[in-house]
């Protein structure tokens, strides 16, 4: 997987792939990234990539020249030049954006090249969005001054999912693996301010610990995220097990009204 990044400020974007896990799926040729700066590509001495919008209004534009040029700097050409054989996505990070979920994130993470448009001020001049980007999304609903947080949040949600980045097995019960969220877990020392480690994570007994976890993944997500059940319940997502631990926990609530 490459990300290639349209910025003014690569200086954001880049300390993040020096870091951590990111920085070691570089060194192993996993992930590639390269930072396009976006005043690179300005038409005047001054490096000037914004302007006022036409028809009025606060805040300043991204102008198209310097971002049209920027782009096909990384082999992106416009959408009606493409002969479909193209290696990348051009994503546009946008708070108009359609959702960024972790099912968007995984068909993400199956594409060669992510190439990301990171905004600023009032936006980007709708010409460069039509001509070039394959989507347009958004992080939260949610107003950020800063398009490269919002690319940052991408990426860090789809570099872990590109194989042998992180081992599989430990992406299987994450938060919205399978439409729930993640079980709460413990570590050392088993007391705590006088609390106490669950008793059934101490027993050893794999099949009550991984049941105590399911029930423990459906209350939180019931509690936090109802919308969440409502959803899985509705689509047919959950199997027989979880649909029961559902339906029991419904039934203890209405015996307790």
């Amino acid at each position: 997987m490459k990300y290639t990044v349209l910025t003014l400020f690569p200086e954001i974007t880049d300390a993040y792939f020096a870091t951590s896990i990111m920085a070691k799926a570089m060194q192993r040729g996993i992930i590639d990234y390269k930072a396009i700066n976006i005043r690179d590509f300005a038409l005047d001495k001054h490096k000037t990539c914004d302007d006022a919008s036409y028809g009025g209004g606060p805040g300043m534009l991204m102008l198209p020249e310097p971002l049209s040029r920027a782009l096909e700097s990384a082999g992106v050409m416009k959408k009606g030049n493409r002969d479909g054989a193209r290696a990348y996505r051009v994503v546009h990070l946008s708070p108009s954006g359609r959702p960024f979920t972790q099912a968007l994130a995984r068909e993400l993470a199956a594409e060669q090249e992510l190439v990301l448009l990171c905004g600023r001020y009032e936006g980007i001049d709708q010409r460069v969005i039509d001509l070039y980007s394959d989507d347009e999304v958004s992080v939260g609903d949610y107003v950020l001054s800063s398009g490269e947080v919002a690319a940052l949040a991408l990426i860090d949600a789809t570099y872990r999912l590109v194989d042998r980045v992180i081992r599989a097995e430990s992406l299987n019960e994450e938060s919205f693996s399978d439409g729930l969220l993640e079980y709460p877990q413990y570590t050392r020392p088993e007391i705590f301010d006088t609390v106490k480690v669950p008793e059934v994570l101490l027993s050893g007994h794999h099949e009550q610990i991984r049941r105590w976890r399911l029930e423990k993944r459906v209350e939180k997500t019931q509690r936090v995220r109802p919308d969440l059940i409502r959803n899985g319940m509705e689509l047919g997502l959950f199997n027989k097990e979880i649909s029961n631990i559902i339906g029991d926990m419904e039934h203890e609530r209405n015996k307790g009204n």
